[in-house]
């Protein structure tokens, strides 16, 4: 009975991308009391697979967003692949930083087509204000968002799209950076 209760917390978890509140699992476990919850939830923590934050609520522990990684694949010539178990790697460890300045955006349009950046693709992004030459970012151009290669030369700064059929974007006004470009995320 146990596992099938943290089945329904996951597919929760998955679903809603957030831990539920004890009334929610009332409903979701058939309790009738929170006391109940409160009896579920320490074996949940007590196995590892939800802690408590400094205000008292429910997180998702590493365990719920980790997934295996199995180890590596020829991108070359075809080999024998022995699947073997390495380690579990947490995505948003590997990817985010800094969660609390982090978020995702829709790819909007093919100016960075060359930069494998597609229409439809998600980015993750980190806000700063700040980047180097060479970088991908997302800028305020005289008013107007894109996202581009941020270039510098000197004090001279202009964006650059990763496709010939655009030209480079030199602001008339200003050139403000909003964030930079972490990872691109494409569903096949």
């Amino acid at each position: 009975m146990y596992n099938n209760y943290k089945e329904k917390l996951l597919r929760f978890y998955n679903r809603d991308k957030r831990m539920p509140t004890y009334k929610e699992m009332m409903a979701l476990f058939g309790f009738k009391s929170k006391n109940a919850v409160a009896r579920l939830v320490d074996k949940f923590i007590e196995e590892g697979i939800v802690a408590k934050d400094h205000l008292g609520r429910l997180i998702a522990d590493i365990s719920l967003s980790s997934i295996p990684m199995l180890g590596s694949v020829k991108a070359g010539f075809p080999s024998d692949v022995t699947e073997e178990l390495k380690d579990t790697i947490n995505i948003d460890e590997y990817l985010i930083n800094k969660k609390e300045n982090s978020f995702m955006l829709t790819v909007d349009g093919d100016s960075m087509i060359d930069a494998h950046i597609t229409d439809g693709d998600m980015v993750l992004v980190e806000k700063t204000n700040q980047a180097k030459d060479g970088q991908i970012v997302i800028a305020n151009v005289d008013g107007e968002f894109t996202m581009k290669y941020f270039k510098k030369d000197g004090d001279k700064v202009w964006l650059l799209p990763a496709n010939k059929d655009f030209r480079p974007i030199y602001p008339k006004m200003y050139l403000n950076v909003i964030a930079r470009v972490v990872a691109v995320i494409r569903k096949y």
